[in-house]
């Protein structure tokens, strides 16, 4: 009886196993199954031009002055980093500009394609004041395309090659498909958008209408519409309605049936934040990412093309395959991290980058005002800030503990450079969250220059 029941489990252990395996072999197979890159190829050409777009905002806006020649002292993340010298970054902006329209273009794209994704990710880095959650998007989602062979349907390197072997009948060509991680990995990356973002309103202020209601009440002089965004019953609305969208986006646009309702949900909600919020390229970008969700070869039945058929499994992805895994995992992990930290992180702002946690919160400033203390004497010295940043640096460092700490160790390094000692750096800052009662921010007896860096969630 034992030896049978040994025998039994020895059998079970195998099986299982040997199932484990059966199902990993199965995803791999899966994942590296080639399908038609023409959807993929849809998509390279509107972010490319999307980000052009935004590349010209830059100019037309001066902002490439006023974000990143004008100012003194950056809140770089990493510390070594800085702004091109010189008129740079203006050439740098440039060439995004060019680079975005080979991307779109899939001209040189195997080197233009990576040069954009790290010309881009180093103007992103060089700032905290100008976070944006879409920026840190396009960051990622030009990493994806830079692994991705999105440049083998309607691309000029295709029919340069083409040429080259002297077909230019226009037949299909073989090579133009795709792994199909390659399409798949872009769509599980806006689903983990729009779930997080969906994911991070359940919170009391969003679920009674705060913010919304208080950046809906500055439009009550619209024309027409203004009194129907200052009725109070708007905001609950508009804030259950932006929960939903983003809650059920990732499921109906995954299932063919769905996807018209999720499609018309998702462009509704992206034109609607585009007309309330003038928040930039964002509602732009996140419907041309609608075309990653329908059928692949959709774009060759719309031209009316013939599509390449199906291919079998790539051979060599197993490495790639590993990465992208890691990849998916840390973007899994990573707007999870707040819950390390204590307190509400829409007031600390303790793990509130990188977790799309989008128009959350309105902060309002009462009071922001730094001393300087010489501990020899004792004198006290107010620090004027527009000595030392531009005034959209210090919009955003009132509200950020982190960048008050920086700017703290900043205003305390070169003190003691200059006179020998280090002085101690207080700060009074006076916030109101979503309409709520102004408190310190920090603790207003707290030496920031005694303070590390980096310490996120502190206790003051």
């Amino acid at each position: 009886m034992m030896m049978t029941i040994t025998t039994t489990g020895m059998g079970t252990g195998t099986e299982s196993t040997s199932g484990r395996d059966g199902a990993a072999r199965r995803l791999r197979g899966y994942l590296l199954a080639e399908v038609d890159g023409a959807s993929l190829a849809v998509f390279r050409i509107a972010f490319g031009a999307v980000l052009f777009w935004e590349v010209v905002r830059y100019f037309a806006h001066d902002r490439v002055y006023r974000y990143y020649i004008e100012p003194h002292h950056f809140f770089s993340y990493i510390s070594l980093l800085r702004p091109w010298a010189g008129s740079g970054m203006y050439w740098h902006f440039v060439l995004l500009g060019a680079l975005s329209l080979l991307c779109a273009a899939g001209l040189f794209y195997r080197v233009a394609a990576p040069l954009l994704c790290a010309a881009f990710t180093y103007v992103f880095l060089l700032d905290r004041a100008q976070y944006l959650n879409h920026f840190y998007l396009i960051c990622l989602l030009s990493l994806l395309l830079a692994v991705a062979p999105a440049h083998r349907a309607f691309s000029l390197d295709r029919l340069l090659a083409a040429r080259r072997r002297g077909s230019g009948s226009g037949a299909t060509l073989p090579g133009e498909m795709v792994p199909r991680w390659s399409v798949l990995a872009l769509r599980v990356q806006i689903g983990i958008v729009y779930f997080y973002g969906g994911v991070a309103k359940l919170n009391p202020d969003w679920l009674r209408g705060e913010p919304m209601g208080m950046w809906l009440a500055q439009q009550a002089d619209e024309p027409l519409v203004g009194p129907w965004l200052a009725w109070p019953g708007t905001a609950l609305v508009l804030s259950y309605a932006g929960l939903l969208v983003d809650l059920s986006a990732p499921l109906l646009l995954s299932f063919r049936r769905t996807l018209p309702i999720g499609a018309a949900l998702c462009v509704a909600f992206h034109l609607a934040n585009a007309w309330l919020f003038r928040i930039g390229v964002f509602p732009w970008l996140m419907i041309a990412t609608l075309v990653l969700f329908v059928e692949p070869g959709w774009p060759r039945r719309l031209l009316r093309r013939p599509g390449p058929s199906p291919g079998p499994a790539s051979a060599d992805g197993r490495a790639r395959l590993a990465l992208l895994y890691g990849y998916m995992l840390a973007q899994l992990v990573l707007p999870l991290r707040h819950w390390l930290y204590p307190g509400d992180v829409n007031w600390n702002e303790a793990g509130h980058r990188f977790s799309w946690r989008m128009k959350l919160r309105d902060k309002e400033v009462d009071e922001l005002v730094f001393h300087m203390v010489d501990p020899r004497t004792g004198v006290r010295e107010r620090v004027e800030l527009e000595d030392w940043l531009t005034e959209p640096q210090i919009e955003e460092m009132a509200t950020r503990p982190d960048m008050l700490v920086d700017f703290g160790h900043l205003v305390a390094d070169r003190w003691e450079a200059a006179a020998g000692v280090r002085p101690i750096v207080t700060v009074k800052v006076s916030v109101s969250l979503n309409g709520g009662p102004y408190r310190d921010l920090i603790d207003p007896a707290l030496d920031l220059a005694g303070e590390p860096r980096g310490a996120l969630g502190a206790a003051w």
